[in-house]
């Protein structure tokens, strides 16, 4: 079995994912990603790597990060400890110091007993599958061990959280004063920085879920539990509330009214918003298959392009650099700008929110209406194997159900990459019909 999942090495803690794992994933990191002209460069003038080491609060973490920084600095790399920070901002510090690579330690929206590795290469970009592949077999072999003044050294990046907030702030296109936002941190890496940066923009902030013990993280808070923040928003008579999940490489929102704003009306915003400012490049948002109908007949009506991924912020990522797009993400809040990062960054994204609200003085209710969302009913039939999806019967059932829905909605059948379930999401004009039809196509998927 695979050792790197979607978004690297994932697992319990001190269950599948140990420290001597860890350690090993490190020394194997360090040789592979130790190749190259750069690197080579760097060791011929006297100089070691250096890798910048981010995770989230959760009590693992410090474990995990101290195996980590073992397995590098035993193999002649310089660690820079940026503490706890989000995803986002350790990728931005890979790039904002020139660094070799860097790693994250975060499970991201999981329960606080799972953990995560995840690794960037140079520029603070995600590996792709090959680098994955070669880093796995790399476990096995031998491994870089020098000695006497060789060694890597583990040194504080003292000003790491500085850097990212400063950069958050100059990506800004207007300030935030006279807003009153509410920020759900999750318990998780955003709890410092996020609200943080919000004040220091302008606005007014009032601060749930930034209380992080190390088992609390996203434990009924952030982007997975809208519901204390669309209670908060209503109470304190907030404009906006922002929720991030354990990372921060997520963004979702509600309106002053407690009325959830998922990833496909964030990115529509944001989509027109920057076309209209003449930064949109190409006209073009990236999304995912998963994306609402409703997301693709607005892009239409604003002469926007869509094109569409399999599901997965890494897919939506490889088809913004092939194609020099600028903006893209997911359904669930995973939103890349990429003119000021190379992954989903949930405070990013949550400052240009609230920047558009401040930019045209309406509230986010009426920014979102530049989008219609279609009832969408997705079903998991599980115990299916993925070849059942290309069935004879189950094709026809598809066929019938999409004539049906004509260009009132869309029928998707998704296998899952990881267990034998079959996803089938249908979207409708009403809640019901999107039920029915998602019902009856589950049935014909049983078989």
């Amino acid at each position: 079995m695979a050792l790197f999942g979607t978004d690297g090495v994932r697992g319990l803690a001190n269950g599948p994912l140990t420290a001597d794992l860890a350690l090993t994933l490190a020394q194997a990191t360090a040789v592979v990603l130790g190749q190259g002209r750069i690197a080579e460069a760097r060791r011929a003038a006297g100089k070691r790597l250096t890798a910048v080491i981010g995770r989230d609060p959760r009590i693992s973490g410090h474990f995990l990060s101290a195996a980590v920084e073992a397995g590098l600095a035993s193999s002649g790399v310089d660690v820079l400890d940026a503490g706890t920070l989000p995803t986002p901002a350790t990728a931005f510090l890979i790039g904002d110091i020139d660094a070799d690579f860097g790693v994250m330690i975060s499970a991201s929206h999981n329960p606080a007993p799972d953990n995560g590795i995840k690794i960037f290469a140079r520029g603070g970009v995600k590996l792709p599958d090959v680098v994955e592949q070669r880093i796995e077999e790399a476990m096995s072999g031998p491994k870089l061990q020098p000695t006497g003044g060789a060694v890597g050294r583990v040194i504080r990046f003292a000003d790491a959280e500085d850097r990212y907030v400063i950069h958050l702030l100059a990506s800004l296109p207007h300030r935030l004063d006279g807003l009153h936002v509410v920020v759900d941190c999750a318990h998780g890496a955003a709890s410092g920085v996020s609200p943080e940066t919000f004040r220091n923009a302008g606005a007014k902030v009032t601060v749930i879920g930034a209380d992080p013990d190390g088992i609390n993280i996203n434990e009924g808070v952030g982007s997975t539990h809208l519901r204390g923040l669309a209670a908060e928003v209503v109470r304190v008579g907030a404009d906006i509330g922002i929720a991030h999940d354990g990372d921060a490489d997520r963004c979702l929102a509600v309106d002053a009214d407690g009325n959830v704003i998922d990833g496909d009306q964030i990115m529509a915003i944001l989509a027109v918003s920057m076309k209209q400012r003449g930064v949109l490049r190409e006209d073009t948002l990236v999304a995912t298959v998963m994306s609402n109908l409703g997301l693709h007949r607005a892009m239409a009506e604003h002469g926007i392009r869509v094109e569409t991924t399999a599901v997965g912020d890494r897919y939506v990522l490889e088809r913004m650099n092939e194609g020099g797009f600028s903006l893209g993400g997911e359904q669930s809040g995973h939103v890349i700008m990429s003119r000021f990062a190379t992954t989903g960054d949930g405070v990013l994204t949550g400052l240009h929110l609230c920047a558009e609200m401040a930019r045209t003085g309406k509230s986010l209710a009426e920014l979102a209406s530049v989008m219609t969302v279609f009832p969408q009913v997705l079903v998991n039939v599980r115990g299916v194997e993925r070849a059942r999806a290309e069935d004879a019967d189950v094709q026809d059932a598809v066929a019938r159900a999409s004539a049906a829905l004509g260009l009132g909605g869309r029928v998707l059948l998704r296998p899952s990459g990881t267990e034998p379930m079959i996803r089938v999401m249908v979207e409708a004009t009403t809640q019901d019909e999107a039920e029915r039809i998602a019902g009856e196509l589950a049935e014909v998927v049983r078989g």
